[in-house]
């Protein structure tokens, strides 16, 4: 017991800033294969468990390829004050910015349209292993457009006095109240243009994140100290994190917005599959 007391009192709390957390990305793209439409569900059924597992491929490969990271956010004020007032074609930013300052500062929407297209030319030349491959990755990059925290430098309340918050939105929360979620959305639908419905998401999803900082500051005021975290052990390591209690406080406050940005990531990533499948005829 004093040794695990030494434990507790020694481990620094960590929260890992990557995206939505290996559970909620596998269970979106996962339930994403479930919206397409005779004539080609067959194929995704089939290889669901690849499409599911392979979910989190963009993240493990963070760790190896620098060029990786600023594919999964935008810091849309180191761009401009308003995210309306960033270009919304590639060659236009670059011209604007540069590439560094887009590699520094992110890349979200315009990753998805790579990647989108990259999936239309697996398609037309029936390359199976590559359909795979981009379908899990582009299921991946719509994930991390849907998570509000995703869209600001902010990205972990680092400069709000909230360390910890990423992985509590995106990790915590649908780990604990996933199972009472609503996951029937209806049918895949095309989409005309896929890097403007990259921007909608994205532009979305930045409008939650004052709700997203401002009421976890709130409640963490008002929230009763010794009752904010509690701890858990796991593979031997004691790990420091939100207690039940002020998750579910957290949880109800942001009205279902988890849940709501959970099915709309379902539904997108299941149209931007099927549009990929019919553009390449």
């Amino acid at each position: 017991m004093k040794r695990l007391t030494i434990i507790i009192a020694l481990i620094i709390p960590l929260f890992f800033c990557t995206s939505w957390g290996f559970f909620a990305h596998q269970r979106i793209n996962n339930l994403a294969v479930f919206t397409l439409p005779n004539g080609m569900i067959g194929f995704y059924k089939k290889n669901v468990k690849y499409i599911t597992e392979h979910a989190v491929d963009p993240d493990k490969r963070r760790y190896a390829d620098t060029l990786e990271a600023p594919r999964h956010y935008l810091d849309v004020e180191n761009y401009e004050k308003s995210i309306d007032s960033i270009p919304e074609k590639w060659n236009d930013a670059l011209a604007k910015y540069g590439k560094k300052h887009l590699n520094e500062n992110g890349i979200v929407p315009w990753q998805i349209q790579r990647t989108y297209y990259s999936l239309v030319k697996a398609f037309e030349t029936r390359d199976s292993i590559k359909i795979l491959k981009y379908s899990a990755d582009l299921g991946h990059y719509i994930g991390d457009a849907h998570v509000p925290l995703h869209t600001t430098s902010n990205h972990n309340g680092q400069l709000t006095n909230q360390v910890g918050i990423h992985a509590f939105w995106e990790s915590r929360l649908p780990e604990l109240f996933s199972t009472n979620y609503s996951f029937i959305v209806g049918r895949a639908t095309y989409i005309e243009n896929p890097l403007k419905e990259a921007w909608k998401i994205t532009k979305h999803t930045h409008t939650l994140l004052d709700t997203v900082l401002t009421f976890e500051k709130e409640l963490s005021i008002s929230f009763p100290s010794d009752k904010k975290y509690s701890f858990s052990e796991r593979n031997n390591t004691v790990l420091k994190q939100y207690s039940l209690a002020y998750s579910k406080a957290y949880h109800d406050k942001m009205n279902n917005m988890v849940e709501k940005q959970m099915r709309s990531a379902i539904l997108e990533i299941g149209s931007f599959w099927y549009s990929a499948w019919v553009d390449a005829g």
